[in-house]
């Protein structure tokens, strides 16, 4: 059985190029890239080149790349790097629908004693600047949120917010792990402080990510000891996985337009299927300000666990969430931010597609899908209510 697998929010597959350009630094080049001979100087060199790659991916400049293991620690980075430079201020501004490696890490620190306020979202999905506006006061010292939900696809107005906190002088990060790759970022048009990035949401390696600083922020390292990165990130550099992300943001760069296309394409025709063949189908999320390749669709009266565990005998690979999260039984907290209805959120799927995909694997979810629902809803007291008006649930 062929594997379809659409959820590339939650981790892709290395792309060719990447394995073949990164294989021989695991094997003949192994060399300690800090070294002062030239086996390992020789790697040094190939770090700088990936380095470049990252930055024009996002049109940064080189030394504003930091390279870490993924993007909880770019996230995580981050945040600390702005408490740590403004001691004397202790207010956060942060979402209720970020990733758990933002999310709890600021629940984190109200536990020491940092005020945090966790904005609301719309049932859309989307943000109001005019709520980011009241939230910041003068002991505000940072404003962390995403470019792009995980689980929705949702954008958020990062440009607008990261020009309000520039005239404010208010540290801004924002979590791009699942924008950047998928939609065109232009750091130079968006002022935030810091930028982060994740290798395996791109077709790199898991186990690599990278975090812009813009030139002149103030820094405040996470991971303290040798002097790699500058002295901004210690610990010896991966070398094969770096060289593996800069890669992947090569091949992302080469024609993103042409990719966003063709994703939207496939998202569309499986989203207009369902929504056509599935009754009591409803898209989450606002569908105009969203990644190309992501759709959020909750099939009502049936659980999203089941869903899975269905189209998983068809080799059909989703999600019911983020996959920080999907090992718990709680519904999405991002979905509950939006006001999911009860009947809903629990069905819940997420598709996420990458250039991999092709037409006939949308195909075959298309074909699949009614027949699991109408059968999984036939299992559940509320299913059969709806399918079957005079069936009476027992009390």
């Amino acid at each position: 059985m062929n594997t379809i697998y659409l959820d590339n929010n939650a981790t892709t597959s290395v792309a060719p190029e990447v394995v073949e350009e990164l294989l021989p630094y695991l094997k003949e080049f192994y060399g300690n890239p800090s070294s002062m001979h030239t086996f390992g100087g020789q790697l040094h060199r190939k770090v700088e080149d990936a380095r470049n790659k990252v930055a024009q991916l996002i049109g940064a400049e080189s030394e504003e790349i930091i390279f870490t293991s993924c993007g909880t620690e770019s996230d995580n980075t981050a945040i600390m790097s702005a408490v740590e430079s403004f001691p004397g201020k202790r207010h956060i501004i942060t979402t209720r629908v970020e990733h758990p490696a933002v999310l709890n890490f600021c629940k984190h620190l109200a536990r020491k004693g940092f005020r945090v306020t966790f904005l609301p979202v719309n049932n859309q999905g989307q943000l109001s600047i005019d709520d980011v506006l009241k939230a910041i006061d003068e002991d505000t010292v940072l404003v962390s949120i995403m470019y792009a939900n995980n689980e929705t696809g949702v954008t958020f107005p990062v440009t607008e917010i990261a020009n309000i906190l520039k005239e404010r002088r208010i540290f801004f990060h924002t979590d791009a792990v699942q924008a950047v790759g998928k939609i065109p970022i232009d750091i130079k048009k968006i002022p935030v402080d810091m930028l982060s990035i994740s290798g395996h949401k791109l077709h790199a390696p898991k186990g690599v990510g990278a975090l812009f600083v813009r030139k002149g922020t103030r820094f405040y390292p996470y991971i303290i000891g040798g002097h790699q990165e500058h002295g901004r990130r210690a610990g010896t550099e991966s070398v094969p996985l770096i060289i593996g992300l800069g890669k992947a943001c090569e091949l992302a760069g080469k024609n993103p337009t042409g990719e966003t296309e063709y994703l939207k394409k496939l998202r569309d025709k499986l989203e207009a299927a369902l929504l056509k063949t599935c009754p009591d189908v409803r898209i989450n999320g606002e569908v105009n300000n969203r990644l190309p390749n992501t759709t959020n669709i909750s099939f009502e009266y049936v659980e999203g666990e089941a869903i899975l565990l269905r189209l998983n005998e068809y080799g059909i690979c989703a999600s019911s969430g983020s996959a920080c999260t999907s090992g718990s039984l709680e519904p999405s907290h991002v979905l509950r931010s939006m006001g999911v209805p009860f009947t809903a959120i629990h069905g819940s799927i997420r598709f996420s597609l990458s250039r991999y995909n092709t037409e006939p694997e949308i195909d075959k979810v298309i074909e699949v899908m009614p027949e699991i629902i109408k059968n999984l809803r036939m299992l559940s007291p509320f299913g059969r209510d709806k399918l079957n008006p005079d069936i009476k649930c027992a009390k």
